[in-house]
């Protein structure tokens, strides 16, 4: 298969827990580290929770090979067991002979006795259980009283639970307190981010005896976007991935090949096209607009987009009967027309000329409608409340089409119209060839020669600000989790380490590393991170849930 002809040994993205490709990424290195000083100390339980596909399995076989020799393991896999067949399958793992008869309180007498031996021994006990979200309260209750097994000194037992985040869930109801007052370490694994989802694609790569660079740096980006740094559905892609390369007799994987790879993992049907952002879903563009609902009506705008994958992603478009148009009463008007619809071909000129003079509020609150599906959009002066929903306004005077590509984000454009008064559209999706664009109502596509040509004397985009300590620019001097990050990010998109004395300081050497990056993406080249720099860098590093625009992805 593709192990051949990419040089691997064998493949670099099995999801069998296999220890050797264990990426011990911080939060990984952080939930060994608790797991280990939790077998250390005595009795009581350790929580260990994540998402599906975080690794968990993983690590746990890790953690096994890294337990002292005089350590005994009981691993229970599938805890859906009643109270005696799990007691028997606890018995089985510590050799504990038991006959079929014995009750449950026979099998923890003979499981007692056990313990007892084994401590002479100076052994450690440790319970792994997996999938524990599973277990039933009265299973769990029988766990508990395991605890109770002890000398007069310490516990006999010490229990790992492992499961899905509905474990805490189980474990904060009033009922399981008495178990909850046990667990003396927790901790939640979180997903990998993007410099970590890099750096795990390539330790994969090399472990399986194969070149990192196979995959390219915008592959990763988006194996990062479409996986969610889950490492599970990682390893599926990138597999999918390197198997669509070798069917095309290609030897390098860049962005669009996996987005093809991931339709087929995730069982998409029919090709539309969206953006990024929009969670899977696929559709047409819906816009729900204020011009649709007269005048003397106290309505504001809404704007529901559904946008798509430059890569063809397959799903089903929904039916656009099912929306109403929302007025401030919560009345509806009913179901949009085509014409709300259209994405025609248009001319900008005639853009310009049959805009009506329309407040700027309105496009803001679509504008913000695009990164707050689902929330409430801010009303009034949008950019003023956008820190309240973790958003921050970026506005830019005479702003340039050149300018738009390198911040790649949808854009409020305001231009001053003959009569003087201020008109204003929203800019949607660019590539190379195309703009569509929003205004008066309707959606249009136009040449982006044209939009070139265009002269607009300001600009709003919104912005998820990834460091939020502040409003203020990141300089060299100062310290904290945002110098952390941007390191972190610079690193990856560079392939290279940034030294450094003090990875939480902004020394020289990072100032420089911003420079370089500034330079390469059109930026003035003053070493501090403000706004534009941080637009820029996010969207270079791929991060979820920032919307793009589908010809600069």
């Amino acid at each position: 298969m593709y192990t051949e002809h990419f040089g691997l040994n064998e493949k670099p993205f099995s999801i069998s827990p296999d220890p050797r490709y264990l990426y011990m990424s911080q939060r990984h290195a952080d939930a060994l580290a608790h797991l280990v000083f939790g077998i250390s100390e005595s009795g009581g339980f350790i929580q260990l929770t994540g998402e599906v596909g975080t690794g968990k399995t993983t690590l746990i076989r890790s953690l096994l090979g890294r337990l002292p020799d005089k350590t005994e393991i009981a691993l229970i896999l599938n805890p859906q067991l009643s109270t005696k067949q799990f007691l028997q399958a606890i018995c089985t793992e510590l050799h504990v002979p038991f006959a079929q008869r014995d009750t449950a309180k026979g099998l923890i007498d003979k499981l007692n006795e056990r313990l007892l031996a084994l401590h002479a021994e100076n052994r450690r006990v440790v319970l792994i259980v997996d999938e524990a979200q599973t277990m039933s309260p009265a299973l769990l209750e029988q766990v508990r009283l395991l605890t109770n097994l002890e000398t007069e000194k310490q516990k006999l037992l010490q229990i790992i639970l492992i499961g899905q985040p509905e474990l805490r869930e189980v474990l904060s109801r009033p009922e399981m307190r008495q178990i909850a007052q046990r667990i003396t370490g927790r901790y939640h694994l979180e997903p990998l981010d993007g410099p970590d989802t890099a750096i795990y694609v390539a330790h994969r790569m090399r472990v399986a005896g194969g070149r990192p660079e196979i995959f390219s740096k915008r592959a990763v980006r988006k194996l990062y976007r479409l996986s969610r740094g889950l490492p599970r559905l990682i390893n599926i892609i990138a597999d999918r991935s390197l198997l669509a390369a070798y069917a095309r007799d290609e030897n390098l994987i860049g962005a669009s090949l996996v987005g093809k790879a991931a339709d087929e993992v995730f069982g998409r049907t029919r090709s539309i096209r969206w953006w990024p952002w929009a969670a899977g879903l696929a559709g047409i563009t819906v816009l729900l607009l204020v011009s649709a609902i007269p005048e003397d009506r106290d309505a504001h705008a809404v704007l529901e987009l559904a946008v798509a994958e430059p890569a063809r992603i397959e799903a089903p478009a929904p039916d656009v009967t099912d929306f109403d148009v929302p007025t401030s009463d919560g009345s509806t008007t009913g179901s949009p027309t085509a014409d709300m619809l259209a994405t025609e071909a248009g001319d900008l000129a005639e853009i310009f000329a049959t805009a009506r003079a329309s407040n700027p509020e309105t496009t803001l609150e679509a504008l913000f409608s695009q990164w707050l599906t689902g929330e409430a959009v801010p009303a009034g002066n949008a950019c003023q409340q956008a820190e309240a929903v973790a958003l921050r306004c970026m506005e830019l005077n005479n702003p340039s089409l050149s300018e738009l590509r390198q911040l790649n984000r949808p854009a409020m454009l305001e231009w001053a119209a003959t009569d003087g008064t201020a008109r204003h559209l929203l800019l949607l999706a660019l590539d190379d060839n195309e703009a569509t664009v929003w205004t008066d109502g309707a959606v249009t596509r136009i040449a982006a020669a044209e939009l070139e040509q265009a002269t607009f004397t300001r600009s709003v985009l919104v912005f998820r600000p990834a460091i939020s300590e502040s409003n203020t620019a990141l300089s060299e001097g100062e310290r904290g989790p945002s110098v952390i990050w941007l390191r972190a990010s610079l690193e990856s998109l560079a392939d290279a380490r940034i030294p450094a004395a003090e990875p939480d300081l902004f020394d020289s050497a990072l100032a420089d590393a911003v420079r370089d990056f500034q330079r390469a993406h059109g930026l003035p080249a003053d070493g501090r991170v403000g706004d534009p720099t941080l637009a820029r860098l996010q969207a270079e590093i791929g991060l979820i849930g920032v919307p793009l625009h589908p010809g600069m992805n």
